[in-house]
């Protein structure tokens, strides 16, 4: 099917040079030059578009001799010029979209408008390449290539200070002159000079490295022969340790100074990866190196580009390390996947992202399965699957391929269930067909519903044809809906164009509710499933096979239904009879058979427990209603741990509904003990123990639940009431172990107070902690006991005035919990652990404090650790904790802070984060009335969106998120009207017509800048490292 941006380029580019000459640390600039080499393809044309943001561009040249004139016009300067009062989201939109797309490389267009002379117009009509240079240079840029210099004392090498490139999506023209689109391949030659004690790491071979002749600097040449896109190119420089692997020499690791032990810990198993993709494809790795570069403050865990990933400086860890290693693993695997699909193999535009994403996140999922075990692929998949639905539901169905449709997907917010024909206008507040204009969060589902469709339906890998000629063939190296949908035709014989259609180019999913009774008279089971939210949000009618699992007493019997209507009646003959008849052990779908206790089955029914699409063959909703005690068998018995963590899920509301027996009690308690069972099953029946049992305080008799079993497992020998020394060995028992207090914490008794007991038992387990003879860290278990704590926090019996808080006012229990964090609050200072993770739980446990009436609410302490530079993932903690009291309790100092960390924070990661934070926990929602909701507070969000973040387009969508959270698509309420003759302003289009610029007549000498904006100040609040709460007269 034919793209709708689909034109045909006057020019095709074979080669570029990247130069920089001039990258200084102290003024953080850059000065460059950059070379293209274009083909004409027609007879003439009179521009050249390029991608520049940010750049101070000086000259332009063709072929060395001829200076030409250049425009530049950024529409993302200001996103709605002159647009008066006017501040809804439509209007926003329209302009985001108009102007993204008027410098779209994937339609020929770009910031940059070079005109092309007349004197030039022979060599384009006798076919010759044309070579376009361009001299520019970057200061403090705002984004695309970030400078860490810490304000330590010390030379450069010994502040460790680096920079290394990044940005969303095809984000290549905010450090240097291109056409920024993966359409666009070809062979580069890079040049980059540094320092002496420097090093430079790039995409492609390194050559040379050629010192100046003072030695105090040094070049790296780096060549790529495989012709490759611009937002696939990337640089790190910094004063490196490098570390080959021993394993492959064609890999090359590059950390930070003193981080090497650590490096070749967390690289020892990436060489698995390439020979796992490599026998899984068939093929070798696509090119003749790797370089993996850890960097500090990243933009992300993980950025792929040819031959290299840049990776977090905290995905790094030591072999004491547990729970780090599960996602630094799969991270590694991910980037080496993005070598094969993404970088080697890339997309042919934006609308088939879903294509190399979904095929590189398969092939990661394919080595988690293989290392990591079934149970958790499958539970992963599982869980992707209830985000992608919990999303659609929410906002609408995310189409996979917006090309297909003139028009934007039809099922998302504010359409009414009845529409639909195809004109209806856009239905989300954000643009799906650009990246630089579409949410975030959107984008993110994206990515996980393209993975979710390979891994159910396309288990198929492209391979890439080797031979490398013109130009012109190197199309093959681009990835397409529809060059793809031939291949698969071409190579298997099977045509998936119904497939692509049903699933790649409609949005939403399909919701199923399933009732059944079984007939004795008849021996069948009467089945009725029903799609009764067609219509709504993200959910779609569903017409084809669906597949049913009975489990019956003779064992699993499999039947697929055909779906047509929107309420399916089907009968269902069962193989077994009644349980008169049955056999001693029955057999489960695995082939095991098991003894079970029937005596709760229903004397005259074969039927244990059904499954509705068990393997996750479709996008889609499954309801299946059953008893209680059906659910129990099939959490038991069932080996599946979909089915598991279904049964819990239903058995969770239930809890919730007060619908408990002693029965569950005891299904859940003989879940938890199964060793056989998967880890992550246990944790969660362990939290839907505490639902139970909470729900039975009134009738319960014996210890607290979870006691026996925690002491029977983790209690010395010769005293079961103290915990034995640690030992990490058994990563079962480890999780189970940071599992249990937090799920008994959860306990509540009649008054709704955590029990006396239960208290009591977890300061012992602070008190008798020892992990002196453990070869593993127990920073991780540490914190999971402060979450504890913070989990056993209920309101304070009596409400004080926040003023008039002491510690006389807290109970006996709130002044030990509240020691407790403080110390170690404060141990952490002296002893930090990794990741800081006690001191991220800890600022949670005074969260809950506050929340419950024991503590004064005051942001103070979290401002204080929200500061730079204090470590990210306690940043991270704080900014939650703040967003946390806006809805209550917060001020407008703490969302101005917010805010002012959103625009201005030197962490790009933790201005994006501060806006994700706020988006996912909005201090009001859109139509409730809030102090917060202000004309002050609409216009520091426009003003962001508008023009605040210009080169940023994560963070300017991460802002639309939080817009929308709040306010919805309209005007919000608290602005004052606008004027009749400005609201008839604003049916005028926000930019012209994309058209060829007029020729403006420049002088040669004359130099035109591109337009830069103010880099962002210095964050005015400074870090405080002393604990200044209440606390400090309980210590």
């Amino acid at each position: 099917m034919k793209k709708d941006r689909e034109v045909q380029k006057p020019y095709k580019l074979s080669h570029q040079i990247l130069s920089l000459t001039g990258i200084n640390f102290v003024r953080q600039t850059v000065i460059g030059y950059t070379e293209l080499t274009l083909i004409p393809s027609k007879d003439s044309f009179r521009y050249i578009w390029l991608n520049c943001k940010q750049c101070c561009v000086y000259r332009v040249t063709l072929n060395d001799t001829l200076e030409v004139t250049f425009q530049y016009f950024d529409p993302f300067l200001e996103v709605c010029p002159q647009e008066s009062k006017q501040r809804n989201l439509e209007f926003l939109n329209k302009s985001q979209t108009t102007g993204a797309l008027s410098v779209d490389p994937e339609i020929g267009r770009g910031e940059l408008v070079i005109i092309v002379p007349s004197e030039a117009q022979h060599m384009i009509q006798e076919g010759k390449p044309l070579r376009v240079g361009v001299e520019f240079s970057l200061e403090k840029p705002q984004s695309g290539l970030h400078f860490v210099v810490p304000s330590t004392e010390g030379t450069l090498g010994e502040k460790a200070a680096h920079c290394f490139t990044y940005g969303h999506e095809n984000s290549a023209r905010l450090w240097f002159p291109c056409i920024d689109t993966w359409s666009e391949v070809c062979t580069w030659r890079l040049e980059f000079t540094v320092d002496d004690f420097m090093t430079a790491v790039s995409c492609g071979d390194l050559q040379e490295v050629v010192y100046t002749q003072d030695m105090r600097r040094k070049t790296f040449h780096y060549h790529l022969t495989t012709p490759t896109c611009a937002p696939n190119i990337a640089l790190a420089v910094g004063p490196f340790e490098i570390y080959v692997d021993p394993f492959m020499n064609e890999i090359t690791h590059f950390c930070l100074p003193q981080l090497l032990p650590l490096m070749k810990a967390t690289s020892k198993y990436l060489h698995e990866a390439f020979e796992f993709y490599e026998e899984l494809l068939s093929t070798r790795y696509p090119y003749a190196c790797y370089k993996q570069v850890y960097v500090d403050e990243a933009y992300s865990d993980l950025h792929s580009y040819a031959t290299m990933s840049i990776l977090d400086v905290n995905l790094l860890c030591s072999n004491r390390i547990i729970d780090q290693v599960y996602q630094t693993r799969k991270t590694m695997a991910l980037c080496v996947a993005q070598q094969f699909f993404g970088c080697f193999l890339s997309r042919q535009a934006w609308s088939d992202a879903w294509l190399t994403t979904g095929i590189a996140h398969y092939l990661m999922s394919l080595y988690v399965k293989k290392h990591f075990g079934f149970n958790d692929y499958k539970d992963w998949i599982h869980h992707e699957l209830q985000e992608i639905i919990e999303y659609e539901e929410r906002f609408g169905g995310i189409v996979l391929d917006p090309s297909s449709s003139p028009n934007e997907p039809q099922n998302g917010p504010n359409v009414s269930s009845g529409s639909t024909h195809s004109g209806s206008k856009d239905t989300f507040y954000f643009s799906v067909k650009n990246p630089h204009a579409c949410s975030p969060h959107y984008i993110g589902v994206y990515y996980k519903k393209a993975h979710l469709v390979f891994n159910k339906h396309l288990s198929l890998a492209l391979i890439a044809v080797t031979n490398k000629g013109h130009p012109a063939g190197w199309s093959h190296m681009l990835v397409s809906t529809e060059t793809f949908t031939k291949a698969i035709f071409t190579v298997t014989g099977k045509d998936i164009t119904v497939f692509c259609d049903q699933w790649v180019r409609q949005g939403g999913h399909a919701k199923f509710n399933m009732k059944f009774l079984f007939n004795r008279k008849r021996n069948i089971v009467e089945m009725t499933i029903e799609q009764g939210y067609i219509g709504e949000l993200g959910i779609r009618r569903y017409v084809g096979p669906l597949v049913v699992w009975i489990q019956e007493l003779d064992g699993t019997f499999k039947h697929t239904l055909q779906i047509e209507h929107q309420v399916s009646k089907k009968e269902i003959v069962c193989h077994s009879k009644s349980r008169r008849n049955k056999k001693k052990k029955i057999p489960l779908c695995t082939g095991e058979e098991v003894d079970m206790d029937l005596s709760h089955l229903d004397a005259d029914s074969p039927v244990l427990w059904l499954r509705l699409d068990p393997d996750m063959t479709m996008m889609r909703a499954v309801e299946v209603e059953q008893p209680d005690n059906q659910w129990q068998y099939q959490l038991r018995h069932e080996r599946d741990v979909t089915a598991q963590t279904e049964a819990i899920n239903a058995l969770h509301r239930l809890a919730r509904l007060g619908a408990v027996t002693s029965e569950m009690r005891n299904t859940l308690n003989a879940v938890l003990e199964n060793e056989q069972c998967f880890y992550k099953i246990r944790c969660r029946s362990a939290h839907c123990l505490t639902q139970v049992a909470n729900a039975m305080v009134a009738n319960w008799n014996g210890p607290p639940a979870m006691m026996q079993i925690f002491r029977k497992m983790f209690g010395a020998f010769s005293c079961p009431n103290i915990i034995r020394q640690h030992d990490f060995t058994s990563l079962q028992n480890y999780y189970i172990l940071k599992t249990l207090p937090v799920a008994m914490a959860g306990l509540r008794n009649t008054h709704k107070s955590c029990p006396q007991e239960v208290l009591g038992f977890l300061m012992d387990l602070f008190k008798y902690s020892d992990n002196s003879k453990n070869r593993y860290s127990d920073n991780y278990y540490r914190a999971s006991l402060m979450d504890a704590l913070a989990a056993a926090i209920s309101p304070a019996p009596v409400q004080h005035d926040p003023s008039t808080i002491t510690s006389d006012t807290l109970t006996e229990n709130i002044r030990r919990v509240l020691t407790e964090v403080t110390r170690y609050l404060n141990l952490e200072k002296m002893l930090p652990c990794y990741k800081y993770t006690v001191t991220a739980s800890c600022l949670h446990a005074i969260r809950v404090l506050q929340k419950n009436g024991h503590l004064p609410t005051k942001s103070d302490i979290f401002k204080a650790y929200a500061a730079y530079p204090q470590y990210i993932d306690v940043r991270v903690s704080a900014v939650e904790q703040l967003v946390d009291m806006l809805s209550k309790d917060g001020h407008r100092e703490d969302m101005d802070y917010l805010l002012t960390l959103a625009e201005t924070d030197p962490v790009p990661r933790i201005r994006y984060l501060t806006l994700y934070s706020l988006a996912k926990n909005p201090p009001f929602l859109m139509g409730q009335s809030h102090k917060l909701d202000n004309e002050h507070l609409v216009e520091r969000l426009w003003n962001l969106m508008n023009s605040g973040q210009a080169c940023d387009s994560l963070v300017r969508c991460a802002v639309m998120d939080l817009y929308y959270a709040m306010y919805g698509r309209r005007r919000p309420a608290c602005i004052p009207a606008s004027e009749p003759a400005l609201v008839l302003n604003l049916r005028k289009p926000p930019h012209p017509p994309i058209l060829p610029p007029p020729v403006i007549q420049i002088k040669e000498e004359d130099v035109v800048p591109v337009v830069k904006q103010e880099p962002p100040s210095e964050d005015p609040f400074d870090p405080k490292n002393e604990v200044k709460i209440e606390t400090q007269s309980f210590q």
